[in-house]
C-alpha cells in the first residue's frame, strides 16, 4: 500500500533533466513511511483508515464507528492533515461528520489535548508522539476520552448536566441525519 518508499528510490536514483541533484524527500515524509505502516498494524477495531492518494500519506481520512456507547451505530469521518513541519508541530484534524458532542464543535473543531502544540494539562503534542497516538486518541472521544467537565462544544455539555435522556435523543438524531451507517 506504501508506494512513498518506492517513489524515494525512484526520485533518488534519477535525475531532472535541468537538474543534477534529485528532488529532495521531506524528513515528514521520510517520517510518514514508518509511522502509517506502524498506524495501520494498531488500528483500533472501530477505525478505517483511507488515503485518497495512496502516494501523499499526509492527508488522510479516518472513519471511526463505536461500538458502544451514546455513539454506537453512527460512523464518524476525519479528516486528517500532517503539516510539512511534523513531528515538531502536530497534525491538524477536523472532524467532517456533524456531531452531537461536548468536546467536538458542530463545524468539527475538535478539543483534544495531543492535537495541540502547547496544552495546559500537559498531555499536548510532543515530537515523541505517533500518527497511532492520533488515531487511539480520536477514537477515544467516544469513551474514555469524553470530558463534559472541559467541554468545547459548551451548549452540547450544558445540555447533558440539564437532561441526560434528552442529550441521548439530540445524540441519536445526530446519528440518523449525520452518522448513520
Amino acid at each position: 500500500m506504501i508506494t512513498l518508499s518506492k517513489k524515494i528510490k525512484q526520485q533518488s536514483g534519477s535525475k531532472r533533466e535541468a537538474d543534477t541533484e534529485p528532488k529532495r524527500i521531506s524528513i515528514r515524509d521520510q517520517l510518514l513511511v514508518k509511522e502509517v505502516q506502524e498506524m495501520e498494524e494498531n488500528m483500533p477495531r472501530t477505525c478505517r483508515v483511507n488515503f485518497e492518494d495512496p502516494s501523499i500519506l499526509h492527508h488522510f481520512s479516518l472513519t471511526i464507528t463505536p461500538d458502544e456507547g451514546l455513539w454506537q451505530g453512527g460512523r464518524f469521518k476525519f479528516q486528517i492533515d500532517i503539516p510539512e513541519e511534523y513531528n515538531i508541530l502536530p497534525p491538524k484534524a477536523i472532524c467532517a461528520t456533524k456531531i452531537w458532542h461536548p468536546n467536538i464543535t458542530e463545524n468539527g473543531e475538535i478539543c483534544l489535548s495531543l492535537l495541540r502544540q502547547n496544552s495546559y494539562d500537559g498531555l499536548g503534542w510532543a515530537p515523541t508522539r505517533r500518527l497511532k497516538d492520533v488515531v487511539w486518541g480520536l477514537n477515544s472521544l467516544f469513551s474514555d476520552l469524553l470530558n463534559f467537565d472541559d467541554p468545547l462544544n459548551v451548549e452540547a455539555a450544558e445540555h447533558y448536566a440539564r437532561d441526560k435522556e434528552s442529550f441521548k435523543t439530540k445524540v441519536r438524531d445526530y446519528i440518523q441525519t449525520y452518522a448513520k451507517r
